[in-house]
């Protein structure tokens, strides 16, 4: 093997300790894989690092995040939000980052709180780990050279559109935005990994495994069972925008088009 498990993890901890050293830093926290094995290694260099969950109380990232932050033995806020919560943050974003697609506002929620809610300057998340590591449950399946073509595509949309839109909340906010997994020789030892690493049959915790090993790796062997959901319904916000939805008596699309009238043409 060219590549492997300790190769990226040492690109990891270097990606990491170059953007947290010495400073006090806020972790965009879901509780599952990719977050976690970012905290435990900012715990190790940061000056201070707290872990900001946004979820309602029931949500499956907050279940999560609460326990992976006993385990990695660090502070731990969640962020609560509700309906009406939900539908300002929808209108603030739309009004901030004039983005109007409807997947990309639903999934970019918990970011804005934490953006919104968190007392630190500096943010560091997982962004990317989905796109360089197979992450997508659209990806099972896929042969070498069809999975590297939906990669190369997906790693170019979150290039060109996510982080245009999360560097405009960030900004908005006064927050600088970190991101290890997109660092040149995290990507570079991620391009040296053997197709094995990367492509996965069905089931969560099928996807990413070269990550699980690094999770290993780094001490956090509980990390890599844990199971990610998308943002959206992972923090409980899709629930909250049905809700929306089916009181107005519309789909998620027209409220989009409504707000996007209300903010970007009426004001």
């Amino acid at each position: 093997m060219i590549g492997g498990p300790e190769s990226l993890k040492n690109a990891l901890e270097d990606a990491v300790r170059k953007a947290v050293f010495g400073k006090r830093f806020a972790v965009a926290f879901s509780g599952g894989l990719d977050s976690g094995i970012i905290a435990a290694i900012a715990k190790k260099y940061a000056d201070g690092a707290t872990l900001y969950t946004v979820g309602s109380k029931d949500s499956h990232d907050v279940r999560e995040a609460c326990s992976s932050a006993g385990e990695l033995g660090m502070r731990w806020v969640h962020i609560p939000m509700t309906r009406y919560d939900v539908l300002e943050c929808l209108r603030e974003m739309i009004n901030i980052t004039r983005t109007r697609d409807p997947v990309t506002l639903s999934f970019e929620i918990p970011l804005y709180f934490v953006c919104k809610n968190c007392t630190e300057k500096e943010i560091i998340g997982g962004q990317g780990a989905d796109e360089l590591f197979a992450g997508y449950s659209k990806y099972i399946g896929l042969n070498e050279e069809e999975l590297k073509g939906r990669m190369a595509e997906d790693m170019r949309k979150l290039s060109d559109e996510t982080l245009l839109h999360e560097e405009r909340i960030a900004d908005h906010f006064g927050k600088n935005m970190h991101y290890p997994y997109l660092d040149g020789k995290v990507i570079e030892a991620a391009g040296c990994l053997e197709f094995s690493a990367v492509s996965h049959s069905d089931g969560p915790l099928a996807r990413k495994k070269v990550l699980r090993e690094v999770s290993d790796l780094i001490g956090y062997p509980n990390i890599s069972t844990k199971e990610k959901k998308a943002a959206q319904y992972g923090s409980g916000a899709m629930a909250l925008i049905k809700k929306i939805c089916k009181e107005e008596n519309v789909t998620y699309t027209e409220l989009i088009d409504s707000l996007c009238r209300e903010v970007l043409y009426d004001g």
